[in-house]
């Protein structure tokens, strides 16, 4: 019974650190677990792998996944070198998540007591992730916030549609002509059963302005990753990124393989890490990608406002901007800064063209952006 107890916290540990991932496991994946680790040779650590991978891996994209989980709760097995990729979180993991007695995990040290005490078996990712500034994030975390960022991706505005559906309440909506005569003739001619119809909701296009200056180097790599997810998850979503320059890369970023659209996407933007010309980017921002975006889309500016170029020139495109767009969203990560005030000639220039001024510094603030995009 005392080699039970901890035997089921670590699977615990071990289904938590894969939902934290994306994935779905739940109470009837952790007892298929439990009867798997039944069903083989505990002893051997390969099996054990094995056998819990086949029963809480649902799809493809679970496997990777699942051995970043498993390396995490149980140990890598071996004596970990520089080149280990798994080094990072297991380090993270470590601080909130018990270590199991699996075959090939570190021993315990002389002397320690045979029964171990029972530890909360999970990490929250809210807890973690949520609040933590992204320009603190390592390496490990960034991969852990991947599938959180996905999550928020989905969330997106939406509007009424001239079509309709049927429905089945009349509060508001027009009658449905065609069924109500269709369903007289089943009672001589008599429209004796009503019907109506309701406007559909589609996706409000969303136009994302990503700053990759150097000023907004540590903030770049994740927002611009928000802006994958956004991609590929939703339609009609146009992505840009800006320095000196304005470049499209919609296209880039599609597709589902993260990494892929990321390399594309910084194959295309020449001027990383560079100076800034808020101005003169939302200037080729409405001259030449105005018919593309169109108007009535939500726009979201991600950058810290630091521009070399002319305020003049950027308060009105900024002016021109939200003239045809439905909401404008500014996204500053300093702005996560409870002294913050938008000083400098750029943001004093933008402020007054702003429906909103959010932080994008973590989770947090995309979270709030999320929720501000729901509700429009």
């Amino acid at each position: 019974m005392s080699e039970t107890v901890p035997m089921l916290d670590s699977l615990g540990a071990l289904g938590a650190a894969l939902r934290v991932q994306g994935s779905r496991v739940g109470v009837g994946e952790l007892l298929a677990a439990h009867r798997a680790l039944e069903a083989v040779d505990c002893c051997s650590r390969e099996e054990s792998r094995l056998a819990l991978r086949a029963v809480l891996c649902s799809d493809r994209g679970d496997l990777s996944r699942f051995e970043l989980a498993f390396a995490a709760v149980f140990g890598s097995g071996q004596v970990a070198d520089d080149g280990n990729p798994l080094e990072e979180l297991g380090t993270i993991a470590r601080q909130a998540l018990p270590r199991a007695a699996i075959p090939g995990s570190a021993a315990p040290a002389p002397g320690a007591a045979e029964e171990s005490t029972a530890v909360p078996a999970a990490w929250s990712d809210v807890e973690l992730l949520r609040e933590k500034d992204f320009s603190h994030y390592t390496e490990a975390e960034m991969a852990l916030a991947r599938e959180l960022i996905a999550r928020l991706a989905r969330r997106g505005p939406t509007r009424l549609s001239r079509r309709t559906r049927p429905v089945r309440r009349r509060r508001g909506h027009q009658p449905d002509l065609r069924r109500v005569l269709r369903a007289s003739l089943r009672t001589g001619g008599d429209p004796v059963h009503r019907h109506w119809r309701a406007p559909r909701r589609r996706p409000r296009p969303v136009v994302l302005v990503c700053d990759v200056s150097g000023s907004m180097t540590p903030y770049a790599r994740m927002l611009l990753q928000y802006l994958q997810a956004s991609v590929a998850a939703r339609r009609r979503v146009e992505a840009f990124a800006f320095g000196t320059r304005l470049t499209r890369i919609t296209n880039e970023l599609e597709g589902r393989d993260h990494d892929r659209a990321l390399t594309r996407a910084a194959a295309a933007v020449s001027d990383f890490s560079g100076g800034t010309r808020i101005g003169a980017a939302l200037a080729e921002l409405n001259r030449v990608h105005g018919r593309r975006i169109g108007r009535g889309a939500v726009i979201v500016i991600l950058s810290d406002g630091w521009d070399r170029g002319d305020p003049e020139l950027l308060g009105a495109e900024m002016a021109r901007l939200r003239r045809s767009a439905h909401r404008l969203v500014w996204l500053n990560p300093l702005a996560a800064h409870p002294d913050f005030e938008p000083l400098t000639r750029g943001m004093r220039a933008a402020v007054p063209h702003t429906d909103e001024l959010l932080a994008g510094n973590s989770l947090a603030s995309l979270e709030e952006l999320a929720s501000i995009l729901e509700e429009i």
